[in-house]
């Protein structure tokens, strides 16, 4: 998927439209980065982690920025003068035509249409995790990136670490034998959570776009408890613990292990009863719970037997195991893993397996490390720079990045059921349970299409 970037360079009149990026070498040597060797982009969703994306690629013009919030936005307008405002992202990719890709970090249930639009209009595009809100949306997220030949990254930087790669050799070297067995955790949600929904309507700040901030979601009345940064918790908007965190520790476990479609997943949750409600009917509706267990199945594949995958968050946590020497903690801040083989068990942290290591310490050490056979990244965010630039595809790239979000709004979607669902990909139906199958995409509101 090489990828050219839509800023134009060079115009004649026998090529009025061309687009072209000339390499730096051709006309300044080492050092020397030309006007058309920079990628024009632009942010949308730029008040929280996208103007920390923003920062990650001053290297190229920051030309535009985009957000429903100009208060909440305020820091990245500051930082970016030069950058045009606006808040609807639709009428900047109609009207702003020096945009060479964008940066999409809005609330999850926005990165789907905002996405879209972005590479029906030629951009190259970067989204924050998760891809998208439901799994037709990833589905079709991934199709349309790929026939537009656009460069794309998910916002997974741990891809790019060191340690994912060393976890994949070591796994691919054989260095605890057959896995059959992961335990992944995270200690989000680090919000609130198992909340009901607000019936107070307290008045819309000045400067924010209430309408446009719901987009495609069921219209809710403004409220504090949604905008600023607590949408993650509620279905209409965010995908919980698990979709904050889940493409980040799920990231090098589907890359080591190979992972597919999984076959079944069963999830169970804390239980939260509001005032008023029967302890027959306990489930919050509104908001996702406190603490999570998700259990996925996946079959053998490329010479790897079928392996169960066991998710836990909100603090719930997996045994530990007896191979861990006292003294030492399981994971790191965001979470961890544990793989166990036949051979031996590998624990890691969180964002692309950091601190990999097999233990005990002492089999760490009589362990032979393989040559190492992975390309190293250049950066998360370099990688993405380069495709657009014509290069390579980005390392967590739309292909690679659809499939894991499907994984991961499997579990998400799996807490709204009482049940082991049976997923056939295929369909993108679940023989099982024809009840959860409305749930793989949602309505839009009225006015918005994917």
């Amino acid at each position: 998927m090489q990828r050219i970037s839509r800023r134009t360079f060079i115009k004649s009149a026998a090529v009025a439209s061309a687009f072209t990026i000339v390499p730096r070498h051709v006309l300044g040597g080492t050092g020397f980065q030309a006007p058309s060797d920079t990628v024009n982009i632009a942010g949308i969703g730029v008040g929280g982690m996208g103007g920390a994306d923003l920062k990650e690629l001053e290297s190229q013009n920051i030309v535009a920025l985009c957000d429903v919030d100009l208060q909440y936005a305020g820091g990245a307008i500051k930082r970016y003068p030069k950058a045009k405002v606006w808040q609807d992202f639709r009428e900047m990719l109609e009207k702003q035509k020096d945009i060479d890709a964008v940066v999409v970090a809005t609330p999850d249930h926005m990165h789907a249409p905002i996405s879209m639009a972005a590479i029906r209009a030629g951009k190259h595009v970067y989204t924050e995790k998760p891809m998208t809100h439901t799994i037709m949306e990833a589905r079709l997220l991934t199709q349309a990136a790929c026939e537009a030949r656009v460069a794309t990254q998910m916002g997974t930087q741990g891809h790019a670490m060191e340690d994912a790669r060393l976890l994949c050799e070591w796994i691919w070297d054989g260095a605890i034998g057959e896995v059959t067995e992961i335990h992944a955790w995270s200690p989000h949600p680090v919000w609130p959570q198992g909340l009901t929904r607000p019936t107070d309507t307290p008045p819309v700040p000045e400067k924010l776009n209430w309408d446009l901030w719901i987009g495609v979601a069921p219209f809710r009345p403004y409220h504090p408890a949604y905008h600023p940064g607590q949408w993650r918790g509620w279905w209409d908007f965010g995908t919980g613990g698990l979709g904050d965190m889940g493409c980040h520790i799920f990231d090098p476990i589907a890359w080591a292990m190979k992972l597919g479609h999984p076959l079944s997943v069963e999830a169970s949750q804390s239980i939260f009863v509001p005032k008023g409600l029967n302890w027959d009917k306990p489930r919050n509706t509104d908001g996702y719970p406190q603490a999570t267990m998700v259990h996925y199945k996946f079959p053998a594949r490329e010479g790897f037997p079928p392996v169960t995958l066991h998710w836990y968050d909100g603090g719930l946590m997996p045994e530990t195991p007896e191979e861990l020497e006292p003294g030492r903690k399981m994971g790191d801040q965001f979470g961890g893993v544990l793989y166990v083989g036949s051979k031996g068990k590998i624990l890691t942290g969180s964002h692309g397996a950091r601190g990999v290591r097999i233990i005990p310490e002492s089999k760490m050490r009589e362990y032979k490390r393989p040559e190492k056979s992975l390309q190293r990244s250049v950066g998360h965010h370099q990688e993405w720079i380069n495709a657009c630039k014509g290069g390579e595809p980005a390392g967590i790239n739309f292909e690679k990045a659809g499939p894991l979000t499907e994984i991961v709004l499997l579990g998400v979607l799996a807490l709204r059921f009482d049940k082991k669902l049976q997923w056939d990909s295929e369909s993108l139906t679940f023989p099982n349970a024809p009840e959860a199958n409305p749930f793989v995409h949602k309505e839009y509101r009225s006015g918005w299409s994917l």
